[in-house]
């Protein structure tokens, strides 16, 4: 037998693409969630989850970010957002978003960072 994973052809790549997990789906059925948004497991996973959502799971025992999720499991962010949706339809997941006084913060940054360039 070989070391290589049963789904993945070392010319051809992964044998299921990722678009394949989400059934061709571009977005979940709620908000979009934003890349620094945190990710924490709420409920007990049924048996019956597939590879990747088990992944996530584990993956969000301690909080996490959704950029740092899509890292540690190696999917693209889309379909990460896509699954996340799924989970937390179903009850497994909260996802939180940071507060909007971190967002104004990061406005005033962004202006100063703009300001800095257009002053060279």
């Amino acid at each position: 037998m070989s070391d290589s994973p049963q789904w993945f052809d070392e010319e051809a790549g992964p044998i299921v693409r990722p678009y394949a997990l989400i059934r061709g789906r571009t977005r979940s059925s709620g908000d979009t969630f934003d890349l620094v948004a945190t990710v924490r497991v709420i409920g007990d996973p049924p048996d019956e989850l597939g590879p990747e959502q088990q992944l996530i799971l584990r993956a969000a025992r301690n909080p996490i970010s959704v950029a740092d999720l899509a890292v540690e499991i190696d999917l693209p962010v889309g379909v990460v957002r896509v699954m996340l949706g799924d989970l937390r339809d179903n009850g497994l997941i909260s996802v939180t978003s940071p507060s909007a006084g971190g967002a104004r913060s990061n406005e005033r940054i962004l202006k100063e960072v703009i300001n800095g360039l257009r002053a060279l």
